[in-house]
């Protein structure tokens, strides 16, 4: 009897997180099922490149290692295209411009000499991309979005001891929020780009400087890598 009590007692602790959530008026209940909307987005973002390495020795017989020791943050601004598939489902065309950089270390295996430069990126981005989303609870709801996207480099400076080429392309992955307010959905998203082309410009006719074709030289390929921290507003 008192086993059965115990079991009672502890079915109703369970249940009162349930019984305790009250329902609130939901925001903008049909917004959802509009067949197009627009948005737009502001945040902030890091860029990154995957490096492999020649390992061979420069005409000086220098053996140069390269990193992006740290991350600088970037500035993103971009437009939103969504049209709804179906109650769980969104396609979405995002065209953004991420204006940023990243800086390089040269480090010579035999002599510990090091070398810095900065390379700036400024890519237009066209990424088309599938949103799903869970249940919506109250006046929030979590999604996940995947997709592809195309890019363009506006930043390329000639001249430099890098190069990288100006189209790229590659796959996304993201994830966020959607918070219904009265006039406007606000949505916190952190995104990953994953670049599949070789970015890196082997052939430099543009070098005036020869004493910088062996940074060039220490690497055989680089991946782009880009991580997006937006605010969505739809």
């Amino acid at each position: 009897m008192k086993r059965s009590y115990l079991v009672l007692y502890l079915l109703c602790f369970l249940a009162l997180p349930v019984l305790a959530q009250k329902e609130v008026v939901k925001n903008q209940p049909y917004v959802d099922m509009k067949l197009f909307h627009l948005g737009f987005h502001i945040g902030m973002h890091s860029q990154d490149l995957l490096l492999t390495h020649t390992g061979i020795p420069s005409p000086q017989g220098e053996t140069w290692f390269a990193e992006i020791p740290s991350y600088s943050p970037g500035f993103s601004v971009g437009i939103i295209g969504d049209m709804f598939l179906n109650p769980y489902m969104n396609l979405r065309f995002i065209p953004s411009i991420h204006f940023g950089d990243k800086l390089f270390t040269f480090r010579a295996h035999e002599t510990g000499e090091i070398y810095t430069t900065t390379v700036r990126s400024n890519y237009l981005t066209f990424p088309l991309e599938v949103k799903y989303s869970a249940l919506r609870l109250n006046n929030y709801r979590p999604y996940i979005t995947g997709g592809a996207y195309g890019a363009v480099d506006l930043g390329r400076k000639k001249g430099e001891a890098l190069l990288l080429r100006g189209g790229d392309y590659g796959l996304t992955l993201g994830v966020g929020c959607d918070f219904y307010f009265s006039f406007f959905k606000l949505c916190p998203e952190i995104k990953f780009y994953f670049g599949l082309r070789d970015l890196l410009e082997k052939n430099r006719p543009d070098l005036s400087q020869p004493d910088l074709m062996p940074y060039t030289d220490a690497l055989s390929k680089a991946t782009s890598r880009m991580i997006i921290l937006t605010f969505n507003f739809e």
